[in-house]
């Protein structure tokens, strides 16, 4: 099992710079401030508790009761609380993600708490931590990850399926710059607008009668984790009828933080562990890491294992006017954290061979563009 510093790159090459060369209620609706969970409500005093941190979305909520409920599991000689508190990017539910311009946008509050010691590990999705973690933060395990894809979910009196089905001039909502661009680049007829909020609230906005959206564009993984399949109308990929549309690094899987040097929690989330997941995200980690791309930069990525130790991995860079692309593949043997940092630094160095460095630095360069377009 992969543990600590072996998710995140220990190499020692320099960074390719491409500028350069669950009901109705409950958890599932808005949650409190502060929520708490507690694994037994007798003999507190005779357990240890841990304390588990999380956004205070009800999706970022439904997720930290996952763990907790493996935990639980795992180890029901402990106690264990949830503490839910908003982020920068839950307080401000206006700005378009790209505008922020934070690394941290959805981690950095939580992670003040854990490094104080008031919690003892954070519950992300791990498409949204940045590859580079604050000093004496670790990611102390992956688990096994839901569907990593984006869908298509149209609005509710609509008879459209599909993105192709969709008419010339429709606007879809999604507030990904990696989306936009790589629609855009397929169905370039299809109109953007970016939409804020948490689900509950992207869906209301969606089916709103005056509503200007005809489909909003998500992560499988969220939609599925709030029981909430049923709205699904097209699940996107590298096979899409009509064109490939890859995934964000690290969507779809579930990332624990824990404070470095910490091995009794290390140690307590081992059984949690999966290492397929931790491999592949490892590999996206690394690519985007070397192409020093984040939220705002159009990257998409597919991991496939093709057979036991056999990673195949996908990957294109677009412009932010889906006019330019870039894509590579690779297939290779990947059984080691250091072999899946190693596969993403190498695909990464092929999309750069094949011109991402020429579409990065546009983007850098003209970064009001960003404002046309949509964040991860």
């Amino acid at each position: 099992m992969a543990t600590h510093e072996q998710l995140d790159s220990t190499s020692s090459r320099p960074v390719l710079d491409p500028t350069v060369s669950v009901q109705e209620k409950s958890s599932k609706e808005e949650a409190p401030s502060t929520l708490k969970r507690s694994a037994e409500t007798a003999n507190l005093d005779e357990k240890p508790t841990i304390h588990i941190g999380t956004r205070r979305s009800a999706l970022a909520v439904v997720q930290a009761e996952m763990v907790l409920a493996a935990l639980q599991n795992a180890h029901p000689e402990l106690n264990y609380e949830i503490h839910a508190m908003s982020t920068m990017g839950d307080k401000n539910q206006t700005t378009a993600l790209h505008e922020f311009g934070a690394k941290a946008l959805w981690t950095h509050e939580l992670e003040a708490q854990l490094l104080e010691g008031k919690l003892d590990l954070i519950v992300h999705c791990l498409k949204d931590l940045p590859t580079q973690l604050p000093p004496k933060c670790v990611i102390g395990c992956i688990m096994e990850r839901e569907d990593p894809r984006d869908v298509v979910i149209m609005k509710k009196g609509l008879n459209y399926k599909s993105l192709l089905d969709l008419p010339e001039g429709s606007v879809v909502g999604t507030s990904s710059v990696r989306r936009s661009a790589q629609v855009k680049r397929l169905y370039p007829k299809l109109k953007f607008k970016d939409v804020r909020g948490n689900v509950n609230t992207r869906l209301a906005k969606l089916d709103a009668e005056d509503g200007e959206y005809s489909c909003l564009i998500l992560a499988a993984a969220g939609i599925l984790r709030m029981d909430w399949g049923g709205r699904i109308t097209q699940y996107l990929d590298s096979k899409t009828e009509g064109g490939s549309h890859l995934y964000a690094v690290g969507q779809g899987a579930l990332a624990i933080e824990v404070r470095e040097g910490d091995e009794k929690t290390t140690a307590i989330l081992g059984k949690l562990a999966n290492q397929e997941s931790t491999l592949s995200g490892t590999a996206e980690r690394s690519l985007m890491r070397t192409l020093e791309g984040g939220c705002s930069v159009p990257i998409g990525v597919e991991t496939t294992w093709v057979e036991k130790g056999k990673l195949l991995m996908k990957a294109i860079v677009v412009s932010l006017d889906g006019k330019q692309s870039v894509e590579a593949e690779r297939l290779g043997e990947v059984l080691t954290a250091k072999d899946a940092d190693e596969f993403g630094w190498d695909l990464a160095g092929i999309l750069v061979e094949k011109g991402a460095t020429k579409i990065l630095e546009d983007i850098n360069l003209n970064r009001p563009i960003i404002k046309e377009a949509g964040g991860a």
